[in-house]
């Protein structure tokens, strides 16, 4: 317990509704965003265990919000961190410290970073099918003219093509390809050779199943980017929402690795999610439940990691999209969840629920965003790229 005397001589249900005041949400409540109490231990996990006990509690059936979303939004605009400051030693739904253990060892090694992985991308192919668009892109999507979650995405992958400059007979690599939903669009669209890596046995089978099928020039390699070493190099780089996946203490490989793999005329089309501070940690219940060992780096991070190595053309900030992709996802999870039910369990369904419509509620506040970055080679004496939108 990290309770403090203050803390202690007071009603936790009390201080509770009055630290929630400011953001106009409610105990008990009748507003789709008020948070109805079903069991009074809620208040303790919270004020002792952070974030951590606000979402396990909630998988544990302690507690209801409509919308999660816009809870969280409320919480995280009006800064609940600084009034629990200055009035007690705790935090309240926001990152709290993790394990002293990580500071000693590097989370994302590569024999961590394969059961890491493994972990989240092979729960199954079944549930991802019906949560996310028809290209399978687990992602964010880019909402600025679209209308539904297909749109979206074919939306972004098209945007990071064109960001690409990509032509007919070039070799790309995707570094973290997922189910292959960018190199599947490339190459029908663009007409391009694609490698992608991956560490996911399941993204793999099925990604590699999608593209043979359309008779595409598609390849998925099971390998780390550290360990692979192409007989060529490649014309052009993406990734995809995988340097979440990176850790700090990985981001300097990781961009050597790609400018190691790239022509001197190529360009690296880089799409994160960016924190707002650097930090080497996560909120500790996304790093137990949903992303174990994952960071979103922050702007000086990426900065620092690429200083003598690239040259950033172009940075392009989408992050408020991720809101509506995340509420369209959590819609597609409900719709389908009579058909994963009796697989997952009720447990399964409330931490999945809570995962994507706190993280909804995280970019609406701006908390997180989602960045664009355009990279080529420092020798280049006259940059080659035209900014898209």
């Amino acid at each position: 317990m990290i309770l403090s005397n203050p803390i202690e001589q007071h009603n936790l249900q009390s201080l509770f509704e009055s630290l929630l005041v400011d953001a106009d949400i409610k105990i008990n409540g009748s507003r789709p965003w008020d948070v109805k109490v079903l069991d009074d231990r809620f208040y303790s996990l919270v004020f002792s265990q952070g974030s951590l006990g606000l979402g396990e509690s909630y998988m544990d059936g302690m507690w209801e919000c409509e919308q999660i979303d816009e809870m969280i939004n409320r919480v995280l605009r009006h800064d609940l961190e600084a009034h629990l400051d200055n009035k007690a030693k705790f935090k309240i739904g926001l990152n709290v410290a993790g394990s002293k253990l990580k500071d000693l060892v590097n989370p994302q090694s590569i024999s961590r970073a394969k059961h890491d992985v493994s972990s989240h991308y092979d729960l199954g192919n079944d549930l991802f099918k019906l949560m996310l668009d028809k290209r399978m892109t687990y992602t964010c999507g880019y909402w600025n003219h679209a209308e539904n979650l297909d749109e979206a995405q074919e939306a972004k992958l098209d945007l990071i093509c064109r960001k690409a400059g990509l032509k007919p007979g070039m070799r790309v690599l995707d570094i973290g390809c997922g189910w292959g939903s960018f190199m599947n669009y490339a190459a029908e669209k663009y007409g391009v050779i694609c490698d992608g890596l991956t560490l996911s046995h399941e993204q793999a089978e099925l990604g590699q199943q999608i593209a043979d099928e359309k008779g595409l020039a598609v390849n998925f390699l099971l390998q780390d980017y550290r360990e692979y070493h192409p007989k060529e190099k490649y014309d052009r780089i993406v990734s995809v929402g995988m340097i979440e996946h990176v850790g700090p203490s990985n981001y300097d490989e990781y961009f050597t690795c790609a400018k190691r793999v790239m022509k001197d005329d190529g360009i690296f089309v880089l799409h994160t999610i960016g924190g707002k501070e650097s930090s080497d940690k996560t909120d500790p219940w996304i790093d137990k439940y949903i992303f174990p060992n994952g960071v979103c780096p922050s702007f000086a991070q990426l900065a620092q990691a690429v200083e003598n190595k690239f040259v950033v053309e172009d940075v392009h900030n989408i992050g408020e999209s991720y809101d509506k992709t995340l509420v369209a996802w959590c819609e597609n999870f409900e719709k389908g969840w009579p058909q994963l039910a009796e697989k997952y369990g009720e447990r399964f369904k409330r931490m999945w629920r809570y995962y994507l419509l706190s993280c909804a509620g995280a970019f609406r506040s701006r908390n997180i965003n989602v960045w664009q970055f355009v990279l080529t080679h420092e020798c280049l004496s006259q940059p080659h790229y035209i900014r898209q939108s």
